[in-house]
């Protein structure tokens, strides 16, 4: 079965993009020139009911299978998910697993699905039919997915552990600290082989892309509790450039305020949340009661559904 395979891939896609600090076993196999990484305290985020909603929102119906079955269960079994990569080509990377596995009965499961397998450096790698993707499990403990040379680096990296830039490892244990969930990239979007790009904005031209443009990194968190904090901070080349994406910014919020002029919980986030700029620095922050976000994340449908149910 094809989706045993890609699954722990996916996992990627679950909270790229939502500790106390990032596990160190994990960055250990993180590849020295990352660039953008994400992270999410699974075992942390679920101690709260909002942050118990969030998880179940983004697992896909492939791992509800592979729980079935293994016996492995994403939502009690996974403790850390981490991403990383380095931009260096489209669909690569790598997503790290800190969790609880039963290696013999899910490899064998997969075994018994006749996937393509290597082994390399003592490790099965678990490989899609095109032999571009894979899967491996370093241990019972952690597993990781991903492109077949960011997977090899990381088995190679398990007897010679990565050594991450030191201004890094203090900005990731600044963010675990404050965040259930994190993300950042330490170079600007745009030069990315998958750029993050702005979309097109009506009125606005290329405008908002051109002043996007200017951010040189950026990083953002998320803490899960009574309430939802969200912080962002974005680093642009000048003073000037950081006033022109805080106003872009707020320009965009007012927009949505105005066409969502019907939609309390859209004009809530838009009052709950506070754009600045600081020399080069753009700062945002929001923080709302989590029962309020939890309403703005269902689908419309669902939240008149509510509605008309309560009266």
């Amino acid at each position: 079965m094809k989706a045993l395979v890609t699954s722990a891939a996916a996992l990627a896609a679950l909270f790229s993009g939502v500790l106390s600090a990032a596990d160190p076993q994990l960055l250990n196999l993180v590849m020295p020139d990352v660039k953008v990484m994400a992270d999410i305290n699974v075992e942390q985020a679920k101690a709260s009911p909002f942050g118990q909603y969030v998880l179940a929102q983004v697992q896909p119906q492939q791992l509800a299978q592979i729980a079935a079955l293994t016996g492995f269960d994403p939502s009690k079994d996974v403790i850390e998910l981490l991403v990383a990569g380095n931009g260096a080509a489209q669909h690569s990377g790598l997503a790290l697993v800190l969790g609880n596995f039963n290696v013999a009965t899910i490899t064998g499961v997969i075994a018994a699905q006749k996937v393509v397998t290597e082994t390399y450096g003592g490790i099965t790698i678990f490989e899609d039919p095109k032999k571009e993707g894979g899967l491996a499990f370093l241990s019972g403990s952690i597993a990781v997915a991903g492109d077949l040379t960011n997977v090899k680096a990381a088995i190679d990296r398990v007897s010679a552990p990565s050594v991450l830039p030191a201004a890094l490892i203090t900005q990731i244990g600044q963010l675990s600290a404050a965040n259930d969930a994190w993300l950042l990239t330490t170079v600007p979007p745009s030069s990315l082989k998958q750029p993050v790009t702005a979309p097109a904005i009506p009125g606005l031209g290329n405008n908002a892309g051109n002043v996007l443009g200017n951010v040189l990194s950026a990083s953002a968190g998320i803490k899960f509790g009574a309430n939802v904090v969200i912080a962002a901070q974005a680093q642009a080349d000048t003073a000037q450039n950081a006033t022109a994406i805080a106003g872009l910014v707020q320009l965009l919020v007012n927009m949505a305020q105005l066409k969502a002029a019907d939609e309390p919980q859209v004009q809530a986030l838009a009052k709950a949340l506070t754009v600045t700029a600081n020399g080069a620095n753009v700062n945002l922050s929001l923080t709302m009661p989590s029962t309020q976000f939890q309403e703005l994340l269902q689908p419309k449908t669902a939240v008149h559904h509510h509605a008309h149910a309560a009266q």
